[in-house]
């Protein structure tokens, strides 16, 4: 088991920039992707970005050159740099760990982000 715990959520103007960090505990030394998906209010929840172990992060052609993504491997993290927000960016943020062997994948529980026109 895989528990998630989100922060940095919160209310910002556009054009402005948030961090979003997640901490990972319990069974996390396996291969494994880390990231954030988000879900709009009425919409799916989408992929936004991932960092795996090893280094290779991949994001959404939405957020290019806007979101940073980073992982601490020895403290078990990963944090979201968002810059240039928009107020499409306007959703609950949830940190995602997947296990690459098995395929399991784990949820934080959300943290919400506003951006404001």
């Amino acid at each position: 088991q895989v528990q998630l715990v989100e922060s940095g959520g919160g209310l910002v103007q556009a054009g402005g920039s948030l961090r979003l960090s997640c901490a990972a505990s319990g069974n996390t030394h396996s291969s494994n992707a880390m990231g954030w998906y988000r879900q709009a209010p009425g919409k799916q929840r989408e992929l936004v970005a991932t960092s795996y172990t090893g280094g290779p992060t991949d994001y959404a052609d939405s957020v290019k050159g806007r979101f940073t993504i980073s992982r601490d491997n020895n403290e078990n993290t990963v944090s979201l740099q968002m810059d240039n927000l928009k107020p499409e960016a306007t959703a609950v943020y949830y940190c995602y760990f997947r296990e690459l062997l098995s395929q399991k994948q784990y949820w934080g529980p959300g943290t919400p982000v506003t951006v404001s026109s």
